[in-house]
């Protein structure tokens, strides 16, 4: 199945989470549709994992063999894997444009990512999945500092994770180290996507 691209609104509000970081959505405290307050509650113990997966892939705007693809890689890493694969959905540079601040949302990250408007360590990237590294120092190409849509996001930008530092005057940051669990998307249980993809 390819990426979704329909209305985000209805998937935040049948998971129950705001997609957009705005809580907007969630006006209406029940799934869309003229069933939606009447929905039966009770879910079963893989439909609470299933949620929780689309929870958190929905988050990351990822397609589901991309998802599918990062967790077996975080399988194969040590550690804990709940944690692993969260870190890695974290790491992806169109998140990283995100959480910088260079565009609103995720979907605008990666369309900035795709356009090439994005270098890293001074290179032009322009793969949204691209895993950065602590060190990796994260730009804008030359032609683009001077567009509005990176400059509105930046005036809006509500706060930089402490695993980020952002200079100002340069409009680069740095990755200065893996982020931790504490830092990374509370209302996320990764032991039941964990569990999900251990079946």
């Amino acid at each position: 199945m390819s990426r979704y691209t329909g209305p985000t609104w209805k998937i935040s509000r049948r998971l129950g989470i705001s997609l957009s970081g705005t809580g907007k959505e969630l006006k209406r405290p029940y799934p869309p549709g003229q069933h939606g307050p009447n929905q039966r509650k009770k879910l079963s113990e893989y439909g609470l994992q299933l949620q929780e997966k689309q929870k958190l892939r929905f988050m990351y705007g990822l397609s589901e063999r991309q998802f599918a693809n990062l967790f077996q890689k975080a399988l194969r890493m040590k550690g804990n894997t709940g944690e692993n694969f969260m870190r890695l959905l974290e790491l992806r540079l169109d998140n990283i444009v995100y959480r910088l601040g260079f565009a609103r949302t995720r979907r605008a990250a990666r369309q900035l990512v795709n356009h090439g408007h994005i270098t890293v360590n001074g290179r032009r990237v322009d793969i949204p999945s691209y895993l950065l590294k602590p060190g990796d120092v994260i730009g804008l190409s030359e032609k683009s500092r001077g567009l509005i849509v990176v400059k509105d996001a930046l005036a809006q930008r509500a706060y930089l994770p402490e695993y980020l530092s952002f200079d100002e005057n340069k409009l680069e940051g740095t990755l200065s180290r893996l982020p931790e669990r504490a830092e990374l998307p509370a209302e996320i249980q990764e032991s039941l996507i964990v569990e999900f993809y251990s079946r």
